[in-house]
């Protein structure tokens, strides 16, 4: 074969490639042939979203409640089966730290269970019954856009919104920016510094977004989940040291049987408690905030793993932490569901029958000598 056909034949095949890849980045993968166990960017997340919704008309609806700084709308899926009766909800959003790659991977891990389910696991159906998930699974969008520009932007932790020190000191931590004991404790007001919680309390439209969005809503809403990594931790409000939430036993026993299904999935061991006591205090959390204005359940997830990857987790460890992270979620939410509609689980259910029959045989061997 002469040169110049080889060098022909590899022009159409590039030519070809790069047509295909524009159209993914255009359109986004189908989500059947999604691969959830890669990290994607912020266009190909978007476009997963947005056939999802046309590929489940009637359960997954997509909102835009706010924009970035860049002007990005912020997007996420209503998913819920429709009912006659009045529905609760349970908010989940991953991403808000830009670099945090496995939080958005988790999401639409957690996403597609969800609708892999429902059909088939009779708990899942009836949660989507009686609740509505609200899932955003990339808050920081322009953050997390930034992470992908190259290696050196990789690390990214902030807002882009500017900051007073110049465009080298870009951003916000938009976990420091709610109204929960702002600019209190474990923040910095050095706009240099990561945990910079801006220039006023709920000065980035990030955190005002998902404020005006769960504040309207704080009644339904029965759990605010906010997925981090790393570390392998469940924490529970607050950050600050000198308050303690007032159904702090409740959240620990939650956050402790949430740990329990995690290790029962492939032994990793996650610490509950509050961030004061497990890893650092901090406030101006959406958390805290979360458990501020009356949501009873409020929890962060920090996920794998403890520091050897860090931020940089490998796609090789997606699957076994979006697996464990998946039990320990569902554990909390259907405790959430169960307590909100008064249903006993069959454990609970088996414990009564049993502790009636012991009572009962108590009774008939007591009352023989009289028979």
């Amino acid at each position: 074969m002469s040169q110049s056909i080889r060098g022909i034949l590899v022009l159409l095949v590039l030519g070809g490639l790069g047509s295909r890849a524009s159209q993914r980045v255009a359109e986004g993968p189908e989500p059947r042939n999604y691969d959830y166990f890669k990290y994607h960017n912020m266009s190909e997340i978007s476009g997963w979203m947005e056939q999802l919704e046309k590929e489940n008309q009637g359960v997954v609806t997509i909102i835009n409640y706010g924009y970035t700084y860049e002007k990005q709308g912020i997007k996420l899926l209503k998913i819920g089966l429709a009912s006659t009766e009045k529905k609760k909800a349970i908010w989940m959003d991953c991403g808000i730290h830009a670099r945090e790659w496995i939080s958005p991977a988790f999401c639409q891990y957690f996403v597609r269970q969800i609708l892999d389910t429902y059909k088939t696991d009779e708990k899942i159906g009836q949660m989507l019954k009686n609740m509505d998930l609200y899932v955003t699974p990339v808050l920081n969008m322009d953050g997390y856009a930034h992470t992908w520009f190259n290696q050196s932007t990789r690390l990214w932790r902030k807002s882009r919104s500017p900051g007073n020190c110049g465009d080298s000191c870009m951003g916000t931590d938009l976990n420091r920016n709610f109204d929960a004991n702002w600019g209190s404790v474990g923040i910095s007001r050095n706009c240099c510094s990561e945990v910079y919680n801006g220039a006023r309390v709920l000065s980035e439209s990030e955190a005002q977004a998902v404020t005006d969005f769960v504040k309207a809503r704080s009644s339904e809403i029965l759990c605010f989940l906010t997925i981090h990594s790393y570390g392998q931790l469940i924490l529970v409000p607050f950050g600050h040291p000198n308050i303690t939430a007032p159904n702090y036993d409740e959240l620990m026993s939650v956050g402790l049987a949430a740990a329990k299904a995690i290790k029962d999935v492939h032994g990793m061991d996650y610490t509950v408690g509050s961030s004061p006591n497990v890893l650092y205090p901090n406030s101006g959390s959406s958390r805290d905030w979360a458990r501020l204005i009356g949501i009873p359940l409020a929890f962060t997830f920090e996920l794998r793993d403890k520091g050897l990857h860090g931020f940089e987790l490998p796609e090789d460890q997606i699957k076994p932490t979006c697996e464990e992270a998946y039990a320990g979620v569902r554990s909390i939410i259907t405790y959430a569901h169960d307590k909100a509609f008064h249903i006993t689980t069959p454990n609970t259910a088996a414990t009564v029958i049993a502790t009636i029959w012991t009572v009962l045989l108590a009774v008939c061997l007591t009352s023989a000598p009289l028979l």
